[in-house]
Parts: C-alpha cells; sequence; structure tokens
C-alpha cells in the first residue's frame, strides 16, 4: 500500500486519507447513535477503538499535506470533508434529513474555506 500512496502527488495523499480518516471518525463519534440500548461505557470504549484508527489516518494526512499546505489550510480542507462525509453519513446510516438550513450553513462554512486558501 505504502508503494502506491507514495507514487500519488502529496495533495492526493493528504486527501484521500483525510476522507479516510474523517469517515471513522464520523462513526466514532455518531455511529453509536443507532445503538441507543448499548451502555454508555461500551460505546465510549468503542468509539476510542474507532478513533485510534482514525488518528492513523489523520496523521499521515497532515505530516504529508503540511509539505504543501499550511496547518490552517489543512484544517480547512478537513473541516469542509467533515460536511461532505458527515451529510452523507447522516442521510445513509442516520436516516436523518439534511434541511435547507443545514446546506446553508455548510454552504456559509464552505464559503469561508474559500478564503484560506485566497493569497491576497
Amino acid at each position: 500500500m505504502m508503494n502506491t500512496l507514495n507514487s500519488l502527488p502529496i495533495p492526493v495523499q493528504a486527501f484521500g486519507l483525510l476522507v479516510l480518516s474523517n469517515l471513522f471518525m464520523t462513526f466514532a463519534w455518531y455511529g453509536h447513535l443507532r445503538f441507543k440500548g448499548v451502555p454508555l461505557w461500551a460505546v465510549i470504549v468503542m468509539s476510542w477503538a474507532i478513533a485510534f484508527v482514525e488518528y492513523c489516518f489523520a496523521v499521515p494526512a497532515n505530516r504529508y499535506g503540511n509539505a504543501v499546505y499550511s496547518a490552517a489550510e489543512l484544517k480547512t480542507i478537513q473541516e469542509v470533508i467533515t460536511l461532505l462525509v458527515f451529510a452523507g453519513f447522516s442521510l445513509v446510516y442516520l436516516r436523518e434529513p439534511i434541511g435547507w438550513n443545514h446546506l446553508v450553513g455548510f454552504g456559509l462554512i464552505s464559503a469561508g474555506a474559500f478564503f484560506i486558501f485566497q493569497k491576497w
């Protein structure tokens, strides 16, 4: 895997690892909401286990990505990916609708991301 990963451009590596990281973190934070009967201590332990895997993707994503992006740019990329992953997760896994107000809020956050990447 590492040979394939290393052959990709750094922005692609960082973006792909951040997507994987966000998939795991979204499950760590929100996946238990479908299992309300499971004791809280058990979902905390499971969430920590999932979060460990998330860190295994997030740390290299930020290390590799910092070769071409600033920390602020990396955080912004991560936040936009988080919104996209969460919207899909909410619709597909939790079966909760995304309302127009959510879309407007996500859009405003994404508009803020535009300014992070400007070199004014």
